[in-house]
């Protein structure tokens, strides 16, 4: 019986006198985890914490138009009220400075004249900051005694009102393109480097479409441009996916640290989908646009409410990820833990 059991539990590990050397305790590993988890839970709430709890105006690109004797004065006081600067960019007539805030370089017009001024929102562009500079100007004005006029020019749908639903898309997106990798991994280990981008590709496209017939159509949240949006989050799926299995092949088991730590701490509370940049650390702000989820965010919102002065680069910023995160994969395809060789091929004794 103790030869059976022996022999059931297979080779013990011995050392060089050929005596049993003792395994690791599966209480290290564990440990291990449970530190690392313990880390991340801080990391997570904490950056999401730092840049949505208490958001805090940075720089506001502004346009100006008009010249009214008070018109200086009223920018004094705004900016002393919200305790930022306000980056004035001054046009000639006030379609010039609406074909700056449709084409996103403004996010609000100015308009001063002798009567008062009109301060044009776009909460598409960017719900808190509308809502700052929406609170904040009239109480301005009243402080000064000059009458304030605030209009929504880009107005977001009643369905949502807070203008979220594009951060949620993108969240989706992008943390169950990671999750789809993270299972294929565990369930479809054998699967070869070719196979496994194509069914990354698959989910991503069925995720995609799931996404989207479930804004747009079942609960009618958004008004999607289908095809855009869908091609959108697929590429958003299949860049989470690719950035994990890239990480993948060169740390192993322990992949989901650094890819958690770029798309979801890092990348999510950056993008701009909750705060508006110009609301955001101004660290945050910059380095969103060039992360995954922030360029989805972009693309998604440009598609949605500014589809006549969409820009290129939230597509170059995933496609450039999508395919740095696939090379490397394939041209390391062999440190990758994955494939049907794995653990297989080498004959008994053959083994160092």
């Amino acid at each position: 019986m103790g030869e059976q059991r022996s022999a059931a539990a297979g080779p013990q590990p011995s050392g060089g006198d050929g005596r049993p050397r003792p395994t690791c305790s599966p209480f290290v590993p564990a440990a291990v985890v449970s530190l690392i988890v313990g880390a991340l839970a801080g990391l997570f709430v904490g950056a999401y914490s730092w840049a949505m709890a208490h958001p805090v105006p940075h720089r506001i690109p502004v346009a100006v138009t008009g010249g009214a004797a008070g018109g200086e004065r009223f920018v004094n006081a705004l900016e002393h009220a919200l305790g930022t600067s306000l980056v004035l960019h001054r046009y000639p007539d006030y379609g010039s400075a609406r074909a700056a805030v449709d084409a996103q370089r403004d996010f609000a017009i100015l308009q001063q004249n002798a009567s008062g001024t009109q301060v044009d929102v776009a909460s598409a562009a960017g719900a808190s900051v509308a809502r700052v500079l929406g609170q904040s100007a009239p109480r301005v004005g009243g402080e000064l005694g000059i009458p304030v006029e605030v209009r929504d020019v880009k107005p977001l749908p009643d369905t949502d009102p807070q203008g979220l639903a594009v951060f949620y898309v993108s969240l989706g997106s992008n943390i169950l393109g990671l999750v789809g990798a993270i299972q294929l991994g565990v369930h479809a280990k054998s699967l070869e480097p070719a196979e496994r981008i194509a069914f990354t590709a698959l989910y991503a496209l069925l995720g995609g479409l799931s996404i989207c017939a479930m804004i747009g159509g079942v609960l009618g949240v958004l008004r999607l441009p289908f095809v855009q949006s869908w091609a959108i989050c697929a590429l958003t799926m299949f860049t989470s996916g690719a950035i994990y299995t890239a990480f993948q092949t060169f740390f192993g088991r322990w992949a989901l640290l650094p890819a958690w730590l770029l798309l979801v701490v890092l990348g999510n509370p950056s993008s701009g989908g909750a705060v508006a940049w110009p609301l955001l650390p101004p660290v945050l702000g910059f380095l969103g646009r060039f992360l995954p989820p922030g360029a989805s965010v972009n693309a998604q919102r440009n598609a949605i409410y500014f589809h006549h002065n969409q820009h290129l680069e939230p597509y170059v910023v995933l496609a450039a990820w999508c395919l740095a995160a696939t090379l490397l994969f394939v041209v390391w395809r062999e440190r990758h833990p994955g494939g049907r060789d794995t653990g297989q091929g080498a004959a008994p004794g053959t083994q160092d």
